[in-house]
């Protein structure tokens, strides 16, 4: 790798949670931001339902509806731990098998006069195949959203059916995607150019949304958080500020947000 490239290059992590990555990606060109948000959306491996075997379903969801319903939910399954499944035959270390057995139907008892209305995510039950009961007992799998409403029923409705896993890319499939979102913006740059005239503070502040300027500095009004800028160019629509405020942005500092499935 090219010396002057990992001497500018920079990465620096601004906000993880569960659902999402921020960072920020200095001293690149575009080519490598995009690069990044493309190979995570297309090539990083994730796990979902393949196939959907059915052995009943009186829900008024139709079998190839239910089971592209079923394709989408997230699966919290380490796709290091399988194998491609590619032409092989399905085994337990390509494949990762759920059950889903619902039934709705009325109470005699009770204050609710229907059990079993809403089939939910959390109702995958895995079956663990070969050694995965080992392999996998420190994560086991499961869908990552409990609630994820799958059909609603009626007394009297029953579904039962076995989900294939398999290990996948989002070039193949959207599914495989790990990420729901992938995008980056360029750092907005704002520049004070003189001191701003004290009856106009205010209102220049105000021209940008809250927490990008404040009171400070040498002209009276500096940056305080250029990234919290919507670059809405509000200021532009006043001619008073004409001269004193520059807006730009800066080429090489990326501001990347992915949000997980």
């Amino acid at each position: 790798m090219d010396r002057t490239f990992k001497k500018h290059l920079r990465v620096t992590l601004t906000r993880w949670t569960t659902e999402l990555c921020e960072f920020d990606l200095v001293g690149v060109d575009a080519s490598i931001a995009n690069a990044i948000r493309r190979t995570l959306m297309a090539e990083v491996p994730t796990v979902a339902i393949e196939h959907v075997y059915i052995w009943n379903n009186t829900s008024i969801i139709q079998d190839e509806v239910l089971s592209h319903r079923l394709g989408l939910i997230p699966l919290a399954i380490d796709p290091r731990k399988l194998n491609f499944k590619l032409q092989d035959e399905a085994n337990d270390q390509n494949t990762v098998v759920f059950t889903l057995k619902a039934e709705c139907k009325k109470r005699t008892t009770g204050d609710a006069t229907i059990e079993g209305r809403y089939v939910y995510s959390s109702m995958l039950e895995w079956d663990p195949k070969g050694d995965q009961a080992e392999m996998m007992a420190d994560s086991p799998p499961r869908p990552i959203h409990p609630d994820i409403v799958i059909a609603k029923m009626a007394p009297g409705q029953a579904m039962e059916m076995e989900l294939h896993c398999e290990k996948g890319i989002g070039k193949d499939h959207a599914k495989f995607s790990p990420v729901a979102t992938a995008s980056y913006r360029l750092l907005p740059l704002i520049e004070i150019l003189k001191p701003i005239p004290e009856p106009l503070i205010p209102k220049l502040i105000s021209c940008f949304p809250e927490g990008v300027l404040e009171r400070g500095g040498e002209n009276g009004v500096q940056v305080a958080n250029a990234r919290k800028d919507t670059v809405s160019r509000e200021v532009l629509r006043h001619p008073e500020f004409d001269g004193f405020v520059r807006l730009g942005r800066i080429q090489d500092h990326f501001m990347c947000t992915f949000n997980y499935c």
